[in-house]
């Protein structure tokens, strides 16, 4: 679910299959983005047949020779000439025909909008940005001033469509994702969740459990100086010095069944109900975090990416948030900082080009004294708190503090050798972590799983994600072949060569909108909707055990060198994302700690072995040719 496209594209195997190393750059050209809109090709439904044979290929290193006989037996009937296969896939067909793209109202409601669990750590992802050098409340305000100042040259871009147009291989990409980042919300339902954008000139900023509207435009509609924006930020530190205040936006945080009866209790009163639109209404939200608790130089990565993803609890920062708000940039007292937004708008790429757009804009950008224009005092947002309503909130405390407690995250920052290495031998730096992966979990479980990692569809016209499957048949005899002693190191080599060389074939196919993940689900979802019971290669336990995701991956390739992290996508699972710099790698690693078979921490020391090994053995093989 969270994809990003890289910088260049050998970073995600963005190339043709036949050829192991040849960069297509993702470029910017300075092009208005929705004149190219128009002109971008649709989703295709990939080629029925297609599907199922590489569908049936993706099962093999999972499931035992029985059930795959059972699972072909079904797939025999379901493409039965005249028979459903063909019924759904011409249904599908018709859709692609009549819609802009087939999938991405689909996508939007299964894979967020009709979730029903929290969005904090199950479905938001929080990106841990370099640790600040600043101590105290002025280095906190005077860099979260530069943040929001960058944040809105940012706008600027969007607003007078100037944003440059991205383009692979000659091909120019979606850019719709760019306009759903700012000034959108999510919006609790009784069933369904919804995503709202609006118009607005202002951000909300959070300091102690405490909300405040902050208009960053003057009457003449140009922005705020950062100067300006210090003045205020400082005016609202002054004004929220209170500790004791309820912190409402705690339920934020809950199921979304919760959270939704919660909302509209909340939003019966009139006060309320204005301070929760100007929230939703908000460009973005800055959350001035308290510092956390010292931990030694190891553990710090760790406790802050955990803080992105939640707050640390009720007791720390986790009612700091608004959970709901597309962005929202986290800074604390400490120089901790980052972010976490709500997923259901856009992927991965919008949020990391404007972090490393952010992160560039700050470093040129020096608070300058301008004459001062005397600015209104920050509008703080104020909510009664009934007796109803402070019941809610002690759930979503208790409720929150659980999550925080059920969830493992660990950041190993990879530095003996980055995407350069790999790359020197030919081989796609992310094809090569894949396989590490693979090998990692192998030697923790001997055996393999299930592995989501997301590839991008912005080829097409508002395209979101595809699914590439890693784990192959490929990839399961390079790993199995890695610890036996009777393999020479040639041999391991080139099973190694031959894993990449798949991936990287599959990544091709996903990205030109030949996957299988979503073709499945596009089948199933026609099924849903125009048949009266679902095709037994839906009900198939082989369906649940290809879909049941232990190593849910991702990559998200940034200038910056930061690291996104997110939950594990199934109870006993991992979630695993990484960003590959050049001499180095940054990963975050987690899992929930009420799964006894699963440790973050273990893994991650399986998977710097796994690099390690892998290294030694290209080193060796290349010696000895």
């Amino acid at each position: 679910m969270l994809c990003v496209l890289t910088r260049t594209a050998t970073r995600t195997g963005l190339v043709k299959p036949c050829r192991l190393l040849s960069p297509l750059p993702v470029v910017q050209i300075s092009e208005r983005p929705l004149v190219h809109q128009e002109s971008l090709p649709k989703l295709p439904v990939p080629p029925l047949k297609q599907t199922c044979a590489r569908y049936l290929a993706s099962l093999e290193p999972l499931i035992s020779e029985e059930e795959m006989t059972h699972t072909r037996e079904l797939m025999d009937e379901f493409l039965r000439p005249g028979g459903v296969g063909e019924r759904l896939q011409k249904s599908l067909e018709r859709r692609a025909r009549k819609t802009e793209n087939w999938l991405s109202d689909w996508w939007m409601q299964s894979a967020y909008l009709d979730s029903r669990m929290p969005v904090a750590m199950y479905t938001s992802p929080g990106v841990v940005l370099p640790k600040m050098h600043f101590q105290d409340r002025q280095g906190q305000m005077r860099f979260a001033a530069k943040l929001i100042a960058g944040v809105l040259d940012f706008k600027r871009m969007i607003d007078s469509e100037t944003l440059p147009v991205e383009y692979l291989g000659g091909k120019p990409l979606c850019m719709d994702q760019y306009y759903q980042v700012l000034t959108s919300c999510r919006i609790p339902g009784p069933k369904r969740d919804v995503v709202l954008n609006y118009t607005s000139t202002h951000i909300t900023v959070v300091h102690n459990f405490q909300f405040f509207v902050l208009d960053v435009y003057n009457s003449d509609g140009s922005p705020l100086t950062v100067d300006q924006i210090y003045v205020q930020l400082e005016k609202i530190w002054n004004s929220s010095l209170q500790t004791n205040k309820e912190p409402v936006g705690i339920l934020t945080s809950n199921h979304r069944n919760t959270w939704g009866k919660a909302y509209n209790n909340l939003i019966k009163d009139k006060t309320n109900k204005e301070s929760v639109r100007a929230i939703q209404k908000s460009i973005f939200t800055v959350c001035l975090d308290a510092p956390l608790p010292r931990v030694s130089d190891e553990m710090y990565f760790n406790k802050v990416a955990a803080q992105m993803l939640h707050g640390g609890g009720s007791r720390w920062n986790s009612g700091n948030r608004w959970f709901d708000k597309t962005l929202q940039f986290i800074i604390g007292e400490d120089g901790s900082c980052g972010l976490t937004y709500e997923h259901a708008p856009a992927e991965g790429p919008p949020i990391v080009f404007l972090v490393d757009y952010v992160v560039d804009y700050m470093k040129r950008t020096e608070m300058v004294r301008a004459p001062m224009i005397p600015l209104a005092m920050p509008q703080k947002l104020r909510f009664n708190i009934t007796p109803e309503i402070k019941k809610d909130i002690e759930k979503a405390k208790q409720n929150m503090n659980i999550m925080v407690h059920e969830l493992d995250v660990r950041v190993l920052n990879f530095t003996h050798y980055g995407r350069k290495f790999p790359k020197s031998h030919k081989m796609s730096p992310d094809a090569f972590i894949q396989m590490a992966l693979q090998l990692a979990y192998y030697r923790m479980y001997q055996t393999c799983c299930p592995t989501y990692e997301s590839a991008s569809l912005r080829m097409f016209k508002l395209g979101r994600t595809e699914a590439i499957r890693s784990t192959t048949t490929e990839s399961l005899q390079f790993t199995q072949a890695m610890d036996d002693p009777s393999k020479h190191n040639s041999e391991k080599a080139t099973l190694l060569e031959k894993a990449i060389k798949v991936h990287r074939e599959h990544t091709h196919m996903a990205i030109h909108g030949q996957g299988v993940e979503r073709h499945m689900l596009g089948l199933k979802m026609t099924a849903i909707e125009d048949l009266t019971s679902l095709p037994e290669i839906f009900m198939d336990t082989s369906f649940a055990v290809a879909s049941h995701f232990n190593l849910y991956t991702s990559q998200v390739g940034s200038k910056t060198d930061c690291v996104m992290c997110f939950g594990p996508m199934v109870p006993d699972g991992y979630g695993i994302c990484y960003n590959p710099m050049d001499d180095h790698i940054n990963f975050a690693v987690t899992a929930f700690n009420s799964c006894e078979e699963t440790n973050a921490t273990k893994l991650s020391k399986f998977l710097e072995e796994s690099l390690l090994d892998m290294k030694t053995l290209l080193e060796q093989v290349s010696k000895t040719q």
